[in-house]
C-alpha cells in the first residue's frame, strides 16, 4: 500500500530536535505523574495501587472504569459505545480501516490532520477536500458541503475545534452538518482531540456521536489532558460501529498499556481541575499572541476560539516552507509551515506553554521579518 508522506510529522522529525524556541508545539504544558497525583488529592492511595498493579494485558477494549469516565464527557454514551486505542492517531486509522474501501467517496474538510485525507486516499477512496476559508472565519461553507455531498458519499470527516486554525464550529452548525450527512446516509467522523478546550463558555462542544447515529467521535489524552505520553485515545460511536471497529482492532492493538489506562482514568475523573488549569494557560498564551499580532504589521490572524494553535498569515513573498527553514536556521525559532497543512502563505503557531519563551520567540520572529 502506497501512502503520501506525512508532512507535519516529517517536519517535526527533521526540525524539532534543533529548535531553540518551539512555536510549533500543539500541547499545553505536559503534566508529570507527581502533578497528576497531586491533582487527585490522594497521592498515597493511588501510588499504592500503581505499585500493586500486575502488568498484564488488562481489559482488552479498555477498562470499565476508563470507558465509564470517557462516557461521562458525552451526553448519550455508555461503555458499550467506546473502544480504547493507541492515541487518537490509532483511533482515526481504525475508523478508516473499518469503513473505507476502494472507490468510496470521502469528503475531508481541510486544513486538518493529514490522516483525514491521506489514509482514505491510500485505500483507493475518491477523496474530495473542501477548504476552510479565512473570510468565513475558518468555518465550513455549508452550501459548498451540501453541493459536494450526495448519495455516493460514504464519509464526511472534520476536526472540531480545528487544528490549525483554532476555529470552533457552533453547535447549531454542527447539527446542520449532521443533517447533511444523514440525508446522504453518510458516516460523519469528527476528530475531537481538542474538545474540552473551547476558550469561552462550556469548554465542551456537542459531539457528533451524540447528535447522529452514524456520527463517530475520536479523542485522546494528549491535548485536553496534557498527557500525550500515555499514547491513549478512543472511538465513541453506535455499538454496531464499535463492534466493527473492534474486529479490525484485534489485528493491531490487543490492548493499551494497563498503566496508561489507569492514569487516563485518574485524569478524566479529575477533568474539571485539569481543564481549568489548561484553559488558564491557553488564555495566557493567547493574550501574548494577540498582543504580538496586533503590533506586528507583517502578519494577520483570526483569533482562535478553541484548542492551542493559531493560523497566522504573513505578508512576505516567500513560501511558508522556505520561510520556516530560513527562520529556524537564522534564529532557532521553529514554526510549522502552512504548506504541510495544504495552505501556503500561513504558519501554525502553538501558544500553550512556556510563555517567556513564547514572548521572546515572537519578538525574534518580528525582528527577523523586518530584515527579510
Amino acid at each position: 500500500m502506497q501512502i503520501d508522506k506525512f508532512k507535519v510529522e516529517e517536519w517535526f522529525n527533521k526540525y524539532e530536535t534543533d529548535a531553540v524556541y518551539d512555536l510549533a508545539d500543539t500541547c499545553v504544558e505536559s503534566l508529570s505523574i507527581d502533578e497528576l497525583l497531586e491533582i487527585t488529592g490522594n497521592s498515597e492511595k493511588y501510588l499504592k495501587e500503581i505499585f500493586n498493579q500486575k502488568l498484564n494485558y488488562g481489559a482488552i477494549h479498555g477498562s470499565v472504569r476508563l470507558k465509564s469516565a470517557i462516557a461521562g464527557m458525552y451526553e448519550n454514551q455508555n461503555s458499550d459505545n467506546i473502544t480504547i486505542t493507541h492515541g487518537a492517531i490509532g483511533a482515526n486509522h481504525l475508523v478508516y480501516l473499518t469503513l473505507i474501501e476502494p472507490g468510496d467517496k470521502v469528503i475531508s474538510i481541510v486544513p486538518t490532520y493529514q490522516q483525514h485525507y491521506s489514509i482514505p486516499k491510500s485505500f483507493g477512496a475518491d477523496v474530495q477536500m473542501l477548504f476552510l476559508k479565512e473570510k468565513n472565519n475558518w468555518l465550513p461553507d455549508l452550501c459548498e458541503l451540501k453541493k459536494a455531498t450526495g448519495n455516493d458519499t460514504k464519509l464526511i470527516c472534520l476536526n472540531n475545534p480545528n487544528n490549525p486554525t483554532g476555529s470552533v464550529i457552533p453547535d447549531n452548525m454542527l447539527k446542520e452538518i449532521a443533517d447533511i450527512a444523514q440525508k446522504s446516509n453518510a458516516y460523519l467522523l469528527c476528530d475531537e482531540v481538542y474538545r474540552g478546550l473551547n476558550h469561552d463558555g462550556n469548554p465542551f462542544s456537542i459531539s457528533v456521536a451524540d447528535i447522529y447515529d452514524k456520527g463517530i467521535s475520536t479523542g485522546s489524552m494528549s491535548k485536553v489532558f496534557s498527557l500525550a505520553g500515555l499514547r491513549l485515545g478512543w472511538v465513541v460511536a453506535d455499538k454496531v460501529i464499535i463492534d466493527k471497529i473492534n474486529s479490525q482492532r484485534e489485528y493491531n492493538t490487543i490492548s493499551v498499556g494497563i498503566l496508561d489506562d489507569y492514569f487516563a482514568s485518574l485524569a478524566i475523573e479529575n477533568k474539571e481541575k485539569i481543564i481549568k488549569r489548561n484553559l488558564a494557560k491557553i488564555n495566557t498564551g493567547k493574550d501574548i499572541l494577540i498582543k504580538w499580532a496586533k503590533s506586528e504589521p507583517l502578519v494577520d490572524v483570526i483569533i482562535p476560539n478553541g484548542g492551542t494553535t493559531a493560523f497566522v498569515k504573513y505578508k512576505k513573498p516567500i513560501s511558508s516552507k522556505e520561510l520556516c527553514k530560513k527562520l529556524q536556521h537564522d534564529t532557532g525559532v521553529m514554526i510549522l509551515p502552512g504548506e504541510t497543512l495544504e495552505l501556503d502563505g500561513y504558519l501554525r503557531i502553538g501558544y500553550g506553554n512556556n510563555f517567556e519563551q513564547l514572548k521572546k520567540a515572537l519578538n525574534i520572529f518580528s525582528d527577523w521579518l523586518k530584515n527579510q
